[in-house]
């Protein structure tokens, strides 16, 4: 296995130059082992040399709580409610204030979590103007893409590398000015001057210096490697006969019951919500079949919390209202709030 030197580097060269002219058909050659698998040359995606095959694995006995969390207390509800209501600038504090709370209810539900941690890599060829850069190629063969070692991050963190391929490296006369260095100028057309006065751009001389380049009349041509580390989640949230909107649980915390980590988790079993079981089942595999091919998973970490929901109904002015409380930050969601003034009520 090859390790290349200072693998963590930015190419500070690019395959794509805007409002530049593109390298000619086959400007760039071939390398050994690299054949149709380079961007721009009829491939860039690089699938692992050898597919994963689905395991299945023995199921463990798991051992899941299984509690709820204790209902808000009217002081923590009315508290809430205060805040919330501070916040919104055309919401009058009166129903927080002097409302009169006739009923607390916990909804608790379940949030499954799913994350796939995996690795994909491409490639692409890349130059830059030639400054006595190190060429390599042919010296001896290019270590293939997924034979590089680039250090991965931390788990769970999406992140990307852009490494050099070693071995892939060579000087080519400047496809833009074949080599010349300069340019005529476009603004005179090689003229030196516009309207009898001196050329602006370039300086009278009739000529530019070639942006592709810099002047130098040659290119340094490689290959560079992107690594692509990605977490792939997914989220099952249970129903819950509340009446709060599901999708406002996505932005809260709750309370942890259960987390595993390994390199390919097992569908969890004999949880109390049937759902939840149901759900790890159904996104195990579907992560298996979506991730596996297109990539190499490191790792799998899948997390079952507990998120309060707690709703309230309070009298004010002889009417009845609602409001709910939920996730660990006691958030606060209403649809019916009696004394607003201009505001959407959201």
């Amino acid at each position: 296995m090859y390790y290349p030197q200072g693998h963590a580097m930015t190419s500070p060269g690019v395959s794509h130059f805007h409002g530049l002219s593109a390298p000619p058909p086959g400007f760039f050659g071939t390398v050994p082992g690299y054949e149709g698998t380079v961007g721009g040359s009829g491939g860039g995606y690089l699938p692992p040399p050898i597919p994963m095959q689905p395991i299945t694995p023995p199921q463990p006995n798991q051992e899941l709580p299984n509690w709820n969390i204790p209902v808000l207390s009217e002081d923590e509800a009315r508290k809430a409610f205060k805040e919330y209501v501070s916040d919104k600038c055309c919401y009058s504090s009166g129903p927080a204030e002097e409302g009169v709370i006739t009923n607390i209810e916990a909804f608790n539900t379940y949030r499954y979590r799913l994350e796939t941690f995996t690795e994909s890599r491409s490639t692409e060829w890349c130059y830059e103007p030639f400054t006595g850069q190190q060429v390599d190629a042919y010296m001896q063969p290019a270590p293939g893409p997924w034979v590089i070692s680039v250090q991965p991050p931390l788990m769970f963190e999406d992140t990307t590398k852009v490494v050099k391929v070693p071995y892939t490296s060579s000087v080519k006369d400047c496809h833009d000015c074949q080599g010349k260095g300069n340019q005529p100028c476009k603004k005179c057309s090689g003229a030196g001057n516009v309207r009898r006065e001196c050329c602006s751009d370039c300086k009278g001389n009739g000529v530019k210096q070639c942006d592709v380049c810099k002047g130098k009349r040659q290119l340094l041509v490689y290959i560079n490697l992107k690594v692509q580390w990605t977490n792939n989640k997914d989220d099952f949230v249970g129903e819950q006969s509340g009446g709060l909107e599901l999708a406002k649980l996505s932005k809260v915390s709750g309370k942890e019951l259960f987390k595993d980590a390994q390199y390919m988790v097992y569908p969890l079993m004999g949880f109390p919500d049937p759902n939840v079981n149901q759900a790890s089942d159904r996104l195990i595999k579907e992560h298996w079949t979506k991730f596996s091919q297109a990539g190499r998973i490191l790792q799998q970490r899948h997390t079952v919390d507990l998120i309060p929901v707690t709703r309230v109904i309070y009298k004010w002015k002889e009417a009845c209202h609602t409001y709910f409380v939920y996730g660990n930050e006691n958030k606060v969601s209403t649809n019916d709030y009696p004394a607003t003034c201009c505001c959407t009520i959201i």
